[in-house]
């Protein structure tokens, strides 16, 4: 079965082209001209925010390179197969079920769990499941559930989590159907693998 979510059209969008070679840039320029004239102003602010930057820019590298390393072994271990059989395109409650739980225990920031959903659209999950799991991975890992359990309470956690299951699902579908037939960015079929 080839995936669905392949690129369409005669380039793809993951080549360079001249009018975009310089828009990718624009958000972080911005940001840097912002925060000179934090800086320029109102130092001290400015100072906080180049300190929050740093900061988080560690947090990321902390983060970012077990990552890739967890998705390299995900490309290379995971036959496409095993994962279009459980979150493929026919995976229907099953794939939403394993979505849920492989996110639910997944640790980490929800900036991580892109490549991992990004590996998964390659091997030919269906984006809906991929949506699921990166909704779940937001807002329903099992460490978070726990400290909501001890600072809010049983009734909110159960409550909270009553409410977002449904809506992450909903969502998954609903981006699935808004996205049906348009180009995904670099999701190439990955046959081969």
């Amino acid at each position: 079965m080839k995936n669905q979510y392949k690129m369409k059209g005669d380039t793809p969008l993951n080549k360079e082209c001249p009018q975009l070679k310089y828009k990718k840039y624009l958000l972080f320029l911005l940001v840097v001209i912002a925060d000179g004239f934090l800086w320029y102003y109102y130092p001290d602010r400015g100072v906080s925010a180049i300190t929050s930057a740093a900061d988080y820019l560690i947090e990321m590298l902390l983060f970012i390179p077990p990552i890739f390393v967890l998705v390299g072994l995900l490309d290379v271990w995971v036959p496409r197969k095993i994962v279009e059989k459980h979150v493929g395109p026919e995976s229907g409650i099953k794939g939403i079920i394993i979505s849920i739980l492989v996110a639910t225990a997944a640790a980490g920031p929800l900036y991580a769990g892109f490549p991992v959903a990004y590996a998964l659209l390659k091997k030919g999950c269906r984006m809906a499941n991929a949506v699921i799991f990166l909704g779940t991975w937001a807002t329903i890992k099992i460490p978070m559930l726990m400290m909501e359990i001890k600072f809010m309470g049983l009734s909110f956690a159960l409550l909270r989590l009553v409410l977002t299951l449904p809506a992450i699902i909903i969502t998954g579908y609903l981006l699935e159907k808004l996205l049906a037939g348009q180009p995904q960015a670099e999701v190439p079929p990955a046959e081969h693998v």
